[in-house]
């Protein structure tokens, strides 16, 4: 069987490779204040609603805590966690979203609120232990790609870094998404997106459980967003 690390080193590239090339553009769009249609519509109001979720997770003044986007792309988590006080490091696999972020960023911050916390960016690996350590980790759809071993070994090598909590989302198994993954293996192979890996939510909190190195932490709050082709699951890891 192939090793956890390589695994995840392997699906890394390609989410690396698709975000930074192939969608660049679109995602630039999807996260612009830009008029969408459609689809895009449906996943534009999914995902607003999910990271509006994550943020009320965390306390409402992040003055003094220190928190890591994980899987930033152009930075709207980070901007709203920097405006309540945060000093953020925002990473992201895409150097091409990153630089996007990095010119919208520090206008809106400004425009938002006198006195903010800060972000900074970073175009590079969530996993890098050269990011120090933080109060609260938030990978808001960043996982979504990785099978479950991964999606563990992710945990706990940032659960050794972290104080407070991690925030993370999953694809959940469901009937509706397996059906989007048929349809999406109709489109051009160069189209297509990092294959999403479906996991069940009993499972995957059975088996954080069942993790030593998460044996500090229990699951919390839990919460499903659909909307149209935007399927996630939010769940909170806490200390215990």
């Amino acid at each position: 069987m192939m090793d956890v690390v390589t695994s995840y080193q392997r699906r890394r590239g390609q989410i690396e490779h698709y975000f930074d090339r192939t969608a660049a553009d679109a995602w630039a769009r999807l996260t612009s204040k830009a008029p969408v249609s459609g689809i895009r519509a449906t996943v534009r109001a999914g995902r607003d609603r999910m990271r509006a979720t994550l943020l009320d997770w965390l306390p409402p003044d992040l003055h003094g805590r220190r928190v890591l986007d994980a899987g930033c792309g152009t930075g709207a988590l980070a901007v709203e966690a920097a405006v309540r006080g945060a000093d953020v490091v925002a990473v992201d696999l895409s150097p091409t979203l990153v630089a996007l972020a990095r010119e919208r960023v520090p206008a809106e911050i400004a425009a938002r609120a006198p006195g903010p916390g800060s972000v900074r960016f970073l175009s590079g690996d969530m996993l890098d232990p050269s990011l120090g350590e933080f109060d609260h980790v938030v990978g808001m759809d960043s996982l979504i790609h990785y099978d479950e071993p991964d999606v563990l070994r992710v945990l706990a090598a940032l659960a050794a870094r972290t104080r407070g909590s991690m925030l993370f989302t999953f694809a959940p198994r469901t009937p509706a998404l397996a059906l989007m993954h048929g349809v999406g293996r109709l489109f051009p192979r160069g189209d297509r997106a990092p294959m999403i890996q479906p996991l069940a939510e009993e499972r995957l909190r059975r088996a954080i459980g069942a993790e030593p190195a998460l044996a500090a932490w229990r699951c919390g709050r839990t919460l499903r967003v659909s909307s149209g082709f935007y399927i996630s699951q939010a769940l909170e890891l806490a200390r215990s």
